[in-house]
């Protein structure tokens, strides 16, 4: 395995930047994952017909669990947390089944099967340590890969304006995403230190004031939130229905494998190692810890968040305490409304521009960790099945169109079916071809092979 060098690893996991450092770093972040942070609760507001009133609740609570459940990873309470730079935030995972329980149910059911999910969530993080075995790199870097590929369309529609924007696709959506996008290349490639490890907040920066600019962000509701607000828990009560803990319970166990995947992809693409099973349990059942308290304050289930995976993958910078810097500008603006609205009008073509580069470094990571295995037949035959099937279903939903909906959701994904599939292949699928195919060709040896600690072939395709 190719360790990561000392000078790619800009701070490790534990170190602390100097403070001039620390809060712009953070501050990435935080404005990376904001967008789809509130994303989410904008749209269940919809669902159920809130009040604009409700609505700004909603988005306030989300900003604040995620600063909150944010930190529970960073920072962690005994087993709970991966004490790596992970970023929570509202996941879209549960959406699909939050909308037809809000609108049959109300939102007290989202919430309720949202508690249960939690509790699936920490069960099935408590038994990651003997589990481990079926997730060595291949496996991990399949999800991973599946992770960023799935991604690049939501970036591209951010590029575009968003989908339903009247102007989707204008030249001024298309030339601001192109801007940032610039902006962040010229800044990693030529900015000093701090410009070059902030490259992703630079890029944002001047595609922000460059749709100021043109006018093309909505200062009025700026002007219309107010300035401090304390969220109250329980607004919206709970209640378990049948199909609120079944569905929310089922989405509980995809949403894991996502999260095995971000965790596998932030030690392999910012660090160069991989993930430790006290990490992957940790951080597991901080995911199912943080979805039941989002619960008890009204804020839809929380997991981690890929995209900020591409910022610690781009940036080299691995401390957990930035992370926690960027939770406490959550945690703030959860209690600051004017704070929020001012990061939440950012105009989604500037959120575009980076989101692209962030979910490619998502894709790229999960190539990092595939390329740890040998690569023989057996491998590249997993791959392609796994990645095939996955993305197949992805792209066009109408293959699924048969299955009942619970089932037909997760399909979906995309990341599921192809999760399940690299597990069941590589621990079904007989090694037949231990040699690499690079060597058996004449290739260079030491393409697509791993030599130091290398994965043990065999039905579960190595150990850790």
């Amino acid at each position: 395995m190719t360790e990561v060098t000392r000078h790619e690893v800009q701070y490790d996991v534990n170190e602390m930047p100097p403070w001039r450092e620390a809060i712009p770093l953070g501050l990435q972040h935080v404005l990376v994952m904001v967008a789809s942070n509130i994303t989410i609760p904008i749209i269940i507001a919809g669902v159920v017909g809130a009040t604009t009133g409700q609505t700004a609740f909603l988005v306030q609570v989300a900003l604040l669990v995620a600063g909150l459940t944010t930190l529970l990873q960073t920072i962690g309470i005994g087993p709970i947390g991966a004490r790596l730079p992970v970023v929570q935030g509202t996941s879209f995972g549960f959406l699909v089944i939050a909308i037809p329980l809000a609108s049959e149910y109300g939102l007290s059911a989202v919430f309720g099967g949202a508690i249960v999910a939690g509790v699936v969530q920490v069960l099935l993080g408590f038994s990651l340590r003997w589990l481990r075995r079926l997730f060595p790199p291949l496996v991990s870097g399949i999800v991973v890969l599946v992770i960023g590929v799935g991604l690049l369309p939501a970036g591209a529609n951010l590029a575009g304006g968003g989908v339903g924007a009247e102007d989707f696709g204008s030249w001024t959506n298309l030339g601001l995403a192109g801007l940032v996008l610039v902006a962040i290349l010229i800044a990693f490639s030529f900015g000093r230190r701090l410009i070059s490890m902030a490259a992703i907040l630079v890029g944002l920066v001047v595609g922000y004031v460059a749709a100021l600019a043109i006018g093309a962000v909505d200062v009025g509701q700026i002007a219309d939130a107010g300035w401090f607000s304390f969220p109250r828990p329980l607004e919206f009560g709970l209640s378990f229905p049948a199909a609120a803990i079944i569905g929310m319970s089922v989405m509980a166990i995809a949403t894991s494998v996502e999260t095995i995947g971000d965790l596998a992809a932030i030690t392999k693409g910012g660090a160069g190692r991989e993930v430790t099973d006290r990490e992957l349990s940790g951080g597991v059942i901080a995911d199912g810890v943080g979805t039941a308290f989002a619960s008890l304050f009204s804020a839809m289930p929380n997991t981690s968040y890929s995209q900020n995976v591409g910022v610690v993958a781009f940036t080299g910078v691995m401390s957990r305490h930035v992370v926690s810097v960027g939770a406490g500008f959550l945690i703030l603006a959860g209690f600051l409304p004017k704070l929020a609205a001012v990061i939440a009008a950012m105009p989604s073509a500037v959120l575009g521009g980076a989101a692209i580069a962030m979910f490619a470094m998502v894709a790229a990571a999960g190539l990092k960790l595939i390329a740890e295995s040998k690569l023989g037949r057996r491998d590249m035959l997993i791959i392609a099945v796994a990645l095939g099937v996955g993305q197949a279903m992805a792209a066009v939903p109408a293959l699924v169109a048969v299955f009942p909906d619970q089932l037909r959701v997760l399909l979906e994904t995309g990341i599921v079916p192809a999760g399940v599939l690299a597990v069941a292949l590589n621990v079904l699928l007989p090694d037949k071809d231990p040699v690499p195919v690079a060597a058996e060709t004449g290739g260079h040896p030491d393409l697509g092979a791993s030599t130091e600690g290398g994965t043990a072939p065999g039905a579960t395709g190595g150990s850790d």
